[in-house]
C-alpha cells in the first residue's frame, strides 16, 4: 500500500463534530456567493425576536448571531448533534427541540418572528405553522445538483439524493403555502480541492452526496484524481445554492 493510499484511508475515518469543515481549511476553496447568508439574517432578526433556527448542526453558525440566549430556540436531528447541543448550547440557555423526523412536530406554533435556515430540510408546511403572522423565513439551501459532476465520477450511479431541492420548486411550495417571496437567487460557484484526501474526508462525511462511498473500492478513482491534481492543480467541481427570504402573511 502506498502513502497515498494509506493517508485516504486515514482521511476516512476523520469524524466531523457539528458542522465543522475546518479540517478542509487550505485543502479545498470555494468561490464567493453573490449574496451574504450572514448579512440577510442580520438584516431581518431583531433582539426582540423570538429566533428559531432548523436543524442548526452543532450550533457554530447559529451561535455567530449572538442573539439573546432566552430568545434562542433550534432543531436537530442527528443524534450526535444533538448531543453536543445538549453539553454546549443547552447549558448556556438555548431551547433545543430533537427533531429526528425533520417535521419540527414538538415546536410550537405560531411562536417565531425569525426562522432561519441553513442547509437544511425544508418542511415548509411545518415552517408556515411555527411563524408568527407576518414572520420571515430566510433560508440557504444546497441545490439539488451540488457537486454532481465529482459524485457522479466517483460513483456512475449517482443521481441527486433531493431533485426537487431548486429554487423553482422551493418558491411554488411557499407560495402555496401562504408566503410571499421577498428576495430569491441561485447561484453555481467553484469549489477547488487541492489534494484527494480533502475529496476522502468530504465525501466519507456527506453521504447524501456520495451515497455509500468506500475509500477502498474508489482507490482506482482516487489515483485518477490524484493524477489530475499532478498535472492541472486541483479537481474543480460547482456547488449549487439558492437563497429565499419570505415573508407569511398576515391574518
Amino acid at each position: 500500500m502506498s502513502q497515498n493510499e494509506e493517508a485516504w484511508i486515514e482521511e476516512s475515518h476523520q469524524a466531523m463534530h457539528g458542522w465543522d469543515f475546518s479540517h478542509l481549511k487550505g485543502r479545498c476553496e470555494t468561490a464567493t456567493l453573490p449574496w451574504n447568508y450572514r448579512d440577510l439574517v442580520r438584516q431581518y432578526l431583531q433582539p426582540a425576536d423570538e429566533w428559531l433556527d432548523m436543524d442548526t448542526g452543532g450550533g457554530e453558525l447559529m451561535s455567530s448571531f449572538n442573539h439573546p440566549v432566552k430568545k434562542t430556540s433550534v432543531t436537530e436531528g442527528w443524534q450526535p448533534n444533538i448531543d453536543l447541543l445538549k453539553r454546549t448550547q443547552v447549558p448556556q440557555g438555548i431551547t433545543l427541540y430533537a427533531d429526528p423526523e425533520g417535521q419540527m412536530a414538538q415546536v410550537p406554533s405560531g411562536h417565531f418572528e425569525v426562522v432561519t435556515n441553513s442547509h437544511g430540510g425544508l418542511p415548509i408546511a411545518a415552517i408556515a405553522r411555527v411563524l408568527r403572522p407576518g414572520g420571515i423565513f430566510i433560508s440557504q439551501q444546497v441545490g439539488a445538483t451540488n457537486n454532481y459532476s465529482l459524485s457522479r465520477f466517483l460513483n456512475e450511479k449517482y443521481a441527486p439524493a433531493f431533485p426537487d431541492n431548486n429554487l423553482l420548486q422551493v418558491i411554488t411550495q411557499l407560495q402555496n403555502s401562504g408566503f410571499q417571496i421577498l428576495k430569491a437567487d441561485a447561484s453555481f460557484v467553484k469549489m477547488r480541492f487541492t489534494d484527494v484526501g480533502a475529496i476522502v474526508y468530504y465525501a466519507t462525511v456527506i453521504p447524501w452526496e456520495f451515497p455509500n462511498f468506500d475509500v477502498n473500492r474508489a482507490m482506482p478513482k482516487l489515483h485518477q484524481l490524484q493524477d489530475i491534481i499532478a498535472s492541472v492543480g486541483d479537481i474543480t467541481t460547482f456547488e449549487d445554492r439558492f437563497i429565499i427570504v419570505a415573508k407569511k402573511d398576515e391574518d
